[in-house]
């Protein structure tokens, strides 16, 4: 019976889980003023997937991001408030400190109030920049919804973004039109590696406040791809920060809404699908790379037996081979990884710096993994090597493993015989020839006795 209970137990915790690889704990921070009804759709969407949502406001006095120094949250989702802060529990610190411990954070923000110095001060620190004007939105003539936006034009219908990474098609990408009102400006810095564009405004995008006259062509700070919509950062810890330019592109209504381009054409947006891709990234349902096996060892044509795996010592000039293993989480379970046309995994055989950095090819496939191996022969030093796969991309978990061996000369009885070097054979021929030929005086000299004259006997 005992058994019974627990099966059931295990059955129940595993259908709640969440898809997320890294935890289902999620604070949403929002006003008490914000119609919290007027999301819906998307609390709903989130607790479909096993997230356990918990909803805050910035003034109160129980948040909490830590407990006893650890994270209360595995995720954060802030709305943008109206006052002009986020508390004393979330200042710019607190929301970094969150996100050193492995938080993931989504950041929305909103064209329709003031951004508050609070958030602007926060993504300086990971050098994104806002607008001057907090008051200004992004603006496009050519490509807004003629049905909510006849005058000032600042709901933008937008394609989905364009495949992020080579072959891969399962982040962002899709098929349909994205409608975003009253979208806050944003430019990205040249300073960070760590941030990525996800959604750019159109060639004819441009930034302005609408409370304002229309501003002569000097006073525009940014137009086109300069400005963002949708950022992404992620940090060396692989914890994400997602920066969304339309809080208002969440809501119910743009959710299923029918918006109608300057040509006429009517269509449905594609909103939900893409908030789905935008949280699931975020959250670390896509996009996170897991290391299997690691093996190294001589290379061999037959088996390799167990003793013989990841020795500690290799000579010089040895024979190697190497493999690991690379899986990809994809919404609920870890696939092979497919790697993109390109941009190859490397292997770095290396000292002080590389004396090989070879590509990886894949060789094999598992149920839930793909090997990916090479070969090669050890240099001719002696010393402290590893073996390192660095691999870092945008929108992909950060994957640095290393492994050290080392590497010795040549034993003495290792070294090759001198008649194997055929650049010797001179002078072993050379050397031969002296000991045969004075082999051949002493015996031409032994037996060359001289000859001796008979004297004639006289009386």
């Amino acid at each position: 019976m005992k058994w019974c209970l627990s099966l059931l137990l295990c059955c129940f915790l595993a259908a709640v889980n969440a898809l997320s690889s890294s935890g289902s704990r999620l604070l949403v921070v929002l006003d008490e003023s914000t119609e919290k009804s007027a999301y819906s759709t998307l609390w709903s969407d989130l607790e479909g997937r096993g997230y356990d949502l918990s909803f805050e406001s910035p003034k109160s006095d129980s948040l909490s991001l830590f407990e006893h120094g650890e994270r209360a949250y595995d995720h954060l989702l802030i709305l943008p408030p109206k006052s002009k802060g986020l508390g004393p529990n979330l200042t710019p610190k607190n929301v970094l400190d969150f996100l050193d411990k492995d938080g993931n954070i989504i950041l929305a923000l909103s064209g329709k109030s003031s951004t508050s110095s609070a958030i602007s001060s926060l993504l300086l620190e990971v050098d994104i920049h806002l607008s001057n004007d907090r008051s200004a939105v992004v603006v496009d003539h050519f490509n807004y919804d003629t049905v909510s936006a006849t005058e000032k034009h600042d709901v933008l219908l937008l394609n989905r973004p364009g495949p992020l990474r080579p072959d891969v098609k399962a982040l962002f990408d899709g098929e349909g039109v994205l409608a975003l009102p009253r979208v806050a400006p944003q430019t990205l810095g040249n300073t960070s590696p760590l941030i990525s564009p996800v959604l750019r405004a159109p060639e004819t995008a441009y930034a302005y406040n609408p409370k304002e006259e229309i501003p002569a062509a000097d006073d525009i700070e940014a137009t086109g791809s300069q400005l963002n919509i949708v950022s992404a950062l992620q940090s060396r810890n692989s914890a994400r920060l997602t920066i969304l330019g339309s809080v208002e592109a969440l809501e119910d209504k743009w959710f299923s809404a029918t918006v109608k381009t300057p040509g006429g054409k009517k269509t449905t947006t594609a909103n939900r699908e893409f908030a789905k891709q935008l949280t699931a990234w975020t959250f670390k349902e896509t996009g996170v790379l897991k290391v299997g096996k690691i093996e190294h060892h001589l290379a061999s044509n037959g088996e390799v037996s167990v003793d013989d795996l990841n020795p500690k010592i290799y000579r010089i000039k040895n024979e190697t081979f190497f493999s690991i293993e690379m899986s990809e989480y994809a919404y609920d379970k870890w696939v092979p990884f497919r790697g993109s046309t390109g941009d190859e995994l490397q292997l770095e055989f290396t000292m002080l710096s590389p004396f090989h950095r070879l590509a990886l090819q894949p060789t094999g496939k598992t149920e839930t993994s793909t090997v990916f191996s090479a070969q090669f022969v050890t240099p001719d030093q002696h010393g402290i090597f590893s073996f390192r796969v660095n691999y870092k991309r945008p929108f992909l978990t950060n994957i640095e493993e290393k492994h050290e061996v080392t590497v010795r000369h040549f034993a003495h009885d290792e070294y090759p015989r001198s008649w194997a070097i055929s650049g010797g054979w001179v002078w072993i021929a050379g050397l031969w020839s002296v000991i045969g030929g004075f082999l051949a005086f002493v015996v031409v000299w032994l037996y060359s006795a001289p000859v001796v004259d008979k004297l004639k006997k006289t009386q």
